[in-house]
Order: C-alpha cells, then sequence, then structure tokens
C-alpha cells in the first residue's frame, strides 16, 4: 500500500513537472512572437504563436489527466527565457524542447512500468508534437 501511495506521488510530482514546463514554454514562445521583428522574426514569429497555443494546450490536456488521476496541477511556470536575439531565442526554445523530451520519455517509460496505458498515450502523443517544436526550431537556427 505505501508503495502504490509512494508511486502515486511519483507520478503526480513528474506531471506537475511537465506543467510548469508547459506554461514555461506557453509564456516564454508568446512573449518571443511579440517581440521577434523584421521579416524573418514575423515569420518564425507567427510560428512561435502557433506553438505557444500548442504548449498551452498540452498544459490543459496534462492538467486534466492530473486532476482526474486525484493529484492537484501546479500553475507555477518554470523560470521563463526570452532571450535578447533571434538567435538566443532559439537556442533556448532548442533547450527547454530537449528538456520536455528527456522528461516525457521518463514519463512514459515510469507509465509503462505501471502498465498506467492512459498516461503513457498522452505523453506519447505530446511527445511526437515537442519533437516536431525542436525540428521547427532546430530548421530556423541553420537558416
Amino acid at each position: 500500500m505505501a508503495q502504490a501511495k509512494a508511486t502515486k506521488e511519483q507520478l503526480f510530482e513528474m506531471l506537475n513537472k511537465a506543467i510548469a514546463r508547459e506554461i514555461q514554454v506557453s509564456i516564454q514562445y508568446m512573449w518571443q512572437h511579440i517581440q521577434l521583428v523584421g521579416f524573418k522574426g514575423k515569420i518564425i514569429g507567427e510560428d512561435l504563436k502557433k506553438i505557444s497555443i500548442k504548449e498551452m494546450k498540452h498544459a490543459e490536456d496534462i492538467a486534466e489527466h492530473l486532476f482526474k488521476l486525484g493529484g492537484i496541477p501546479t500553475t507555477k511556470p518554470n523560470n521563463i527565457e526570452v532571450g535578447s536575439s533571434l538567435k538566443e531565442m532559439l537556442e533556448l526554445d532548442i533547450k527547454a524542447e530537449n528538456e520536455a523530451i528527456e522528461l516525457y520519455k521518463e514519463i512514459i517509460n515510469f507509465a509503462k512500468k505501471q502498465d498506467d496505458l492512459a498516461t503513457r498515450r498522452l505523453f506519447e502523443k505530446i511527445l511526437l508534437e515537442e519533437m516536431e517544436h525542436l525540428q521547427t526550431f532546430e530548421n530556423y537556427l541553420l537558416d
């Protein structure tokens, strides 16, 4: 019984880490979108805006899942790092997406071990989208 409670608490902690990260990047990408100027900045900014909205949807989906499991979703984002140039912004975004990918793979593996199909499927879906975001940012950094 104590093991099951510890396992549940461990999952709740990981899900709240994911929520904090999703809130962070949602705000981070939106502020970057607002601040980018010039032709290239406006094009990248539109992608940042779209990705920001997807990230907020991820936060909502994870929070709903956590609440259904009996947990309380966090409202506090991780540290938001906007950057002062397009290159710095993209580097920060790449770092954030890599951190998400690492965390979400950890959550998926944890869910597999616990035979938690709902959590696993949710994070497999989100992981694919995070990998797409990473590719977008990497491509822009190469331009």
